[in-house]
């Protein structure tokens, strides 16, 4: 995935120089697909977001409309995510994903033939919007499962770095595009093209490579399943209090983005371009924070990350303002890579602590606790303006995620995990013989140890 390095002809012939030009021990064939297929899926749906919002407002809805439809796509992840992370650990994960976007590309496609053919219903755009949000519900868990299994523990932060590199770089292509073809040819053709995108990265997920796979022992049953990935999940203060935290950030950064940013676009900033500007602002902060991230290996995890969630409250303050457009891209491009830190710092803690074999399970519990009260947000955030007003709203959000971040902070676990020197690969669920402080700060309990978000 780097770019090879160009070396003098005199250096050619020495064997180290060789060495280093050899592609690194990670980023094998399985992590080059996962990664393409993540860029392509994130060109098509930053702009959908958009697309589909706007879709909302061209049919003659309103901000609460655009709240149900953002709570359609949502719903299905509270309701599907444990059933799809239990059948991610059962059945081969590349099939569910490959499934995921067979269903994500059908529904998309019909989304789009809906609007371009004009007059959508409301009803009928939240039920294709929730027919995708089901295929994200089975994707995630297997995902994530799939990518964590193919990197090896020692260039975890690094694969992971750079993995989320090149996918939220092209979700700012695909937010910036997405917004421009809106304003040049509608929402309905943006929305075909997340279909194609669905289609092809499907096919190159189909391509990956499970010979290598250890076969799964026979579980005992679905149910079984879930007791055992709760089990993993609750023994863990760390893991739980930062899903309870996001629970919140999640519920009201999705709120803010989803519902009052578009309409905050419409009427003060110029429309649906200015606001995919400041989305692609927001994924060039990603970029920026998973540069960073390949060179910064931060010992304390979790502390490092949390502090980093703070700046999350920026876009709804600005929003709330509302700041100009060059202000609101700043502000954006700061939280982005602020939470880039976190997210990467979280996937490598999950790398480390969580049993490869159990991972899509606690993963299905992380991602199902962190979108749990996301359909309920969208769905208020149109009568809690018509309450309020959208100006208080918006503080109102900036302040839910100071205050939650700040009281995840006490939990002692967030602030003491560290990081191994030479971390397990995924997957082993054996413990060292002297984990040192690491253990008493991720199992107090004494149960064996444990996306990108």
């Amino acid at each position: 995935m780097d770019s090879p390095r160009v070396k003098p002809p005199s250096a050619a012939p020495h064997r180290p120089s060789a060495r280093r030009l050899r592609p690194p021990a990670w980023a094998g064939r399985n992590y080059s697909l996962l990664t393409g297929a993540a860029v392509i899926t994130n060109l098509g749906s930053h702009g959908a977001l958009i697309a589909s919002a706007f879709a909302v407002l061209e049919a003659g809805g309103s901000g609460a409309d655009v709240g149900l439809v953002a709570a359609a796509r949502t719903l299905p992840l509270v309701l599907f995510l444990l059933i799809g992370g239990a059948l991610a650990d059962r059945l081969p994960r590349h099939r569910v994903m490959v499934a995921a976007n067979a269903l994500n590309c059908v529904s998309q496609a019909a989304f789009a033939v809906l609007v371009l053919a004009g007059d959508p219903q409301l009803w009928q755009m939240m039920l294709l919007t929730a027919l995708c949000g089901t295929g994200t519900a089975f994707f995630n868990p297997a995902a994530e499962g799939m990518l964590l299994s193919s990197v090896g523990g020692e260039h975890a932060n690094r694969a992971f770095a750079l993995f989320r590199m090149a996918m939220n770089g092209a979700g700012i292509g695909g937010a910036a595009l997405g917004g421009a073809l809106i304003a040049a040819i509608g929402p309905g053709w943006v929305l075909a093209v997340d279909a194609a995108a669905f289609a092809l990265a499907g096919a190159l997920r189909a391509a990956l490579d499970v010979g290598h796979a250890a076969e799964r022992a026979p579980g005992g049953g679905l149910l079984a399943d879930l007791r055992e990935g709760w089990v993993e999940f609750r023994t863990r203060p760390w893991l739980w209090s930062i899903v309870l935290q996001f629970s919140v950030v999640v519920a009201v950064v999705g709120a803010a983005e989803a519902v009052y940013g578009p309409l905050v676009a419409r009427e003060r900033l110029g429309g649906p371009a200015p606001w995919g500007l400041a989305l692609a602002c927001f994924g060039a902060g990603t970029i920026a924070g998973a540069v960073l991230m390949m060179v910064w290996k931060p010992r304390r995890l979790l502390l490092v990350g949390t502090l980093c969630v703070f700046p999350l409250a920026l876009p709804s303050a600005g929003l709330a303002v509302p700041l100009p457009v060059g202000g609101l891209c700043a502000v954006m491009f700061v939280s982005g890579t602020a939470i880039e830190v976190f997210g990467v710092n979280w996937m490598t803690t999950m790398h480390q602590e969580i049993p490869e074999e159990k991972f899509s399970r606690v993963s299905a519990y992380d991602w199902f606790g962190s979108v749990s009260m996301l359909p309920l947000a969208t769905a208020v955030a149109g009568p809690v303006e018509s309450a309020v007003g959208r100006t208080a709203a918006l503080w109102g959000c900036a302040a839910l995620v100071v205050v939650v971040t700040a009281a995840v902070l006490v939990v002692p676990d967030v602030r003491r995990l560290t990081r191994r020197p030479s971390p397990p690969r995924a997957g082993s669920a054996a413990r060292p013989a002297d984990p040192g402080p690491a253990a008493d700060a991720t199992a107090p309990t004494g149960a064996p140890t444990v996306q990108p978000r």
